[in-house]
């Protein structure tokens, strides 16, 4: 079972690109060490204050998947200068 999720986040400190891109490198890397998904920023590459981030996982059932995910999106959530607005699924 494949597991995408898009997360529409506002970093609400960042006064630059250059601020930005360093909160999400963090974040980005963490999910990456700590759990079995892909991570990317897909959308709103130019904006300052606002992100898109699709993450992926794979699994034998839909339920490891959910979990999963669900871990990667409490862990965004633990993150001060991040705020998740619009979270959606998809199950491929």
């Amino acid at each position: 079972m494949i597991g995408l999720v898009e997360c529409e986040c506002l970093i609400y400190d960042a006064a630059s690109l250059k601020e930005k891109r360093a909160v999400l490198q963090r974040i980005l890397m963490r999910l990456k060490q700590r759990f079995n998904v892909s991570v990317s920023e897909t959308d709103f590459q130019d904006m300052w204050q606002r992100t898109k981030i699709s993450i992926v996982a794979v699994s034998s059932s839909r339920v490891t998947t959910e979990q999963e995910l669900q871990k990667v999106l409490s862990l965004i959530d633990s993150f001060p200068e991040i705020e998740r607005t619009i979270t959606t699924f998809d199950w491929l």
